[in-house]
C-alpha cells in the first residue's frame, strides 16, 4: 500500500512518532511504517537502560536513575537522527516521542526528584523537533498485560498490573489535551496489525489519510 499522497492533497509527514503504553505495539507499528515508507527507523531501546529491571522491582529506589538515563538516551537519539534524517528520502519513524519522557517522570518521581529532572528536561526540550504526526495506540489494560507477558522480556517480568494501568491512564490524559500537531488515536485492543494483513492494510490506509487535527480510528 502506498502511503504517499498526491502533492496537491497534502505534504507527507517527514517525522512520524508512534506512542502508547507498554505493550500497545509501538515498536511493531514503527517497524511496519518504516518499511512501508522507506524511512529511517529509530527505537528507544529500553533494554539498553541498565536501571530498568531494577526499577520494576524497586521503583522508589531506581526511579530517578532510570528516568535520567532514558531522558539523555532519547535526547541523544533525537539530536543524531533529526539533524540529517528528516532530509533523507523516507524521513524518520520513531517508536516514541520526546515529550513522553516527562509523562513517565511525573508518574515515577517524587516531587523533589521531579524538580531536579525538570531542570534537565527544560534545558533539552527546546532543541528537539516535534513530530509531524503522532500515532497514539491505546488498548485495554488486560490486552496490554497479555502482550507484555507474551513477549517475555526479562526486565518486564516484575511489572505490576497497577503500574500498567497507571501508565495507560496517564497516556489517555496526556493525549486528551494534546495540541502540538496532527494526532491519530488508534484503538489497538481488537486489531493485530502484525499478523493480520487486513488490519494492517486498514490501519496504513488511515495513517496515509491523516494530516491534520485530532483523529480516531477503530475497526469495531
Amino acid at each position: 500500500m502506498n502511503l504517499v499522497a498526491p502533492k496537491a492533497q497534502r505534504r507527507r509527514p517527514r517525522y512520524i512518532a508512534v506512542e502508547g503504553p507498554i505493550g500497545a505495539g509501538k515498536s511493531s507499528l514503527a517497524e511496519i511504517l518504516a518499511a512501508e515508507l522507506g524511512a529511517r527507523l529509530v527505537g528507544e531501546n529500553p533494554g539498553e537502560n541498565p536501571f530498568l529491571g531494577s526499577f520494576y522491582k524497586d521503583p522508589r529506589r531506581f526511579a530517578l536513575s532510570t528516568q535520567l538515563f532514558f531522558l539523555l538516551q532519547r535526547y541523544g537519539q533525537q539530536a543524531e537522527f533529526l539533524q540529517g534524517g528528516l532530509f533523507e528520502q523516507g524521513g524518520v519513524v520513531s517508536d516514541y516521542f520526546f515529550a513522553k519522557d516527562r509523562l513517565f517522570a511525573t508518574l515515577n518521581l517524587s516531587p523533589e526528584e521531579l524538580a531536579l529532572y525538570d531542570r534537565v528536561y527544560q534545558a533539552l526540550r527546546p532543541r528537539v523537533t516535534a513530530p509531524d504526526l503522532v500515532i497514539y495506540l491505546q488498548a485495554r489494560t488486560d490486552v496490554l498485560l497479555a502482550r507484555i507477558d507474551r513477549r517475555g522480556r526479562s526486565e518486564e517480568k516484575a511489572i505490576r498490573p497497577d503500574y500498567v494501568r497507571e501508565v495507560a491512564r496517564a497516556y489517555a490524559e496526556y493525549f486528551f489535551n494534546y495540541g502540538d500537531g496532527p494526532l491519530l488515536i488508534v484503538d489497538a485492543s481488537e486489531i493485530d496489525f502484525v499478523k493480520n494483513a487486513e488490519d494492517r492494510a486498514a490501519l496504513l490506509e488511515v495513517i496515509g489519510k491523516t494530516h491534520a487535527g485530532i483523529n480516531h480510528w477503530s475497526r469495531r
